[in-house]
């Protein structure tokens, strides 16, 4: 056997290792994912974690959600806003990558591709810029739902930089967000990802002594109203959804 066919055997075996160990260290994680996604972390405060009508809890390390897999999203993402998560940084923005703790297997971001709808978050990455992972983690596609640019880049954003506001006024809030998964609704992408006709935000400032509520409903589409007229029960948000936000 000549040295040229030696080397080439070896550096095919070589390569050959080398996909192996990728694709061992590839599944590894996707396990470690599933296996810490069931567990609630230190900073999800699961005690204001509203009920679930799915039964599938997901907690990552900057929220936690509740995933409907008849809708291809959440139904609910929550987590704590404080003073501390907000930072200038300014972190390259991620590729959107499925949320692989999601059991039931999370919609594909390609569902969105030409649709007409931005993938518009329910955790915003601006409140996760406190650290790389927890702003990467919110490019997951469990933490996204069909929105349209004016409203995701309008009204939607403008209560987002609302919650914020608060967030360093009060020195932190809760924060639930999510669509409205009722009623006749489009769908997008060969997953069928639901449209949302409403949004909401349920909020909660619990570090004063007496907790305060806070809940708004907003159609999908583009209004330059104040916020107060969205402003809602957080009962009237229950009704709509089946969900129980601070049982």
């Amino acid at each position: 056997m000549s040295k040229k066919t030696l080397y080439s055997i070896l550096a095919a075996l070589l390569l050959i290792a080398v996909y192996s160990y990728n694709l061992y260290s590839e599944k590894e994680i996707e396990r470690k994912i599933m296996v810490e996604g069931a567990s609630t972390k230190t900073n999800t405060n699961a005690y204001f974690l509203p009920t679930s009508t799915t039964g599938q809890i997901i907690h990552h390390e900057g929220y936690s959600l509740s995933y409907s897999e008849p809708h291809e999203q959440a139904e609910w993402v929550a987590y704590e806003l404080k003073q501390s998560h907000l930072s200038p940084t300014n972190f390259q923005r991620p590729y959107f990558e499925v949320d692989r703790a999601v059991k039931t297997t999370a919609a594909h971001w390609q569902n969105y591709k030409n649709s007409g709808y931005d993938r518009g978050h329910l955790c915003p990455a601006a409140d996760r810029a406190y650290s790389q992972f927890a702003f990467n983690e919110t490019f997951l596609t469990s933490n996204i739902s069909p929105q349209t640019h004016e409203f995701n880049a309008g009204v939607w954003n403008r209560l987002e930089q609302q919650v914020r506001d608060w967030a360093l006024e009060y020195d932190g809030v809760f924060v639930i967000s999510g669509g409205i998964l009722k009623g006749d609704m489009k769908t997008i992408g060969d997953e069928k990802v639901s449209v949302p006709n409403q949004f909401y935000k349920v909020l909660i400032d619990h570090n004063s002594g007496q907790p305060k509520l806070l809940a708004f409903l907003i159609n999908h589409q583009e209004s330059n109203k104040s916020l107060n007229n969205f402003v809602v029960s957080v009962d009237a948000v229950e009704a709509l959804t089946g969900i129980d936000f601070f049982p």
